[in-house]
């Protein structure tokens, strides 16, 4: 079935959220169609990972909605939610004891019915997932056994086996090598697209994520700053205003996408005039 563009999987309008007194995020709004991978970036503190907790669940609206599929996820309870997105955090304090196969099927919960076991149809997507994440190797080893890398691509399985419409992954390639980000990444763009997934994505490296995401937002300080496809977005005055930091921007020579490099004219020229100051 071919793939309905620009069709709005994930709606987030006008969302805020705060810890206590405290607002992180002012009156956010973004859409996220099908097939599309949507990067969020900025600079420390700026609300990345508070954005997917508040659009998760986790933490609280202040106000705005937050909708998939005429769903205002808000309204739903943790295990109704469960089934229109599923979180991919960071690869980190996942109970060691589990084998692999457990934590992935633990992604099917939420279809397990009012006897609540798993069902042989669970059991086949979960093998569909883990041929899909290369995980079939893994299936009888433990957690706590397990690299970065392969706790990273359990955790991609388990959220592809609970078939949601919409995928939240908080800074999914913190921690792992080139190799292994680039190979996760190129897993998330492809079954995005197979699939026809609406993925919000927060990442810190905008080299790694022009290559992979659609579109790009740049927080700053809780608010949206700028949003626009890799070329429209990574632009030294955008990336210097929202980074505080000098940098030249180039064309990739072999995939066209936008590289950021550090301005080392300037960066010499600070150290210089400081050591001079000095």
């Amino acid at each position: 079935m071919p793939i309905e563009q620009n069709e709005v999987l994930l709606a987030i309008n006008q969302v805020s959220a705060a810890y206590g007194n405290r607002i992180i995020l002012k009156n956010i709004t973004l859409n996220v169609n099908r097939g599309e991978i949507l990067a969020v970036v900025g600079p420390n503190g700026a609300g990345k990972t508070t954005l997917l907790r508040t659009v998760s669940g986790i933490l609280k609206l202040k106000s705005g909605s937050v909708k998939t599929l005429g769903q205002n996820l808000t309204s739903l309870s943790s295990m109704q939610r469960a089934s229109y997105l599923a979180v991919v955090p960071q690869a980190r304090d996942l109970p060691g004891a589990y084998t692999v196969y457990q934590t992935i099927l633990m992604g099917r919960t939420p279809h397990f019915g009012w006897l609540g076991r798993a069902k042989p149809a669970d059991h086949h997507q979960v093998a569909q997932v883990m041929a899909l994440t290369d995980t079939l190797c893994l299936s009888d080893r433990r957690i706590g056994e397990l690299s970065g890398g392969e706790q990273q691509r359990v955790l991609l399985a388990r959220a592809l086996a609970q078939k949601t419409p919409v995928l939240l992954l908080d800074e999914p390639t913190a921690h792992l090598d080139l190799r292994h980000q680039s190979a996760l990444l190129s897993l998330v763009a492809t079954t995005t697209r197979e699939q026809g997934l609406a993925v919000l994505l927060a990442a810190h490296d905008l080299n790694l994520i022009a290559l992979y995401a659609d579109r790009i937002a740049i927080l700053v300080d809780g608010e949206l700053y700028a949003l626009g496809t890799p070329h429209e977005v990574l632009t030294p005055e955008n990336i210097e205003t929202a980074y505080q930091v000098a940098v030249r921007v180039i064309t990739h020579p072999d995939h066209g996408t936008p590289l950021v490099l550090p301005d080392g004219h300037y960066a010499h020229h600070t150290t210089t005039t400081a050591t001079t100051r000095e």
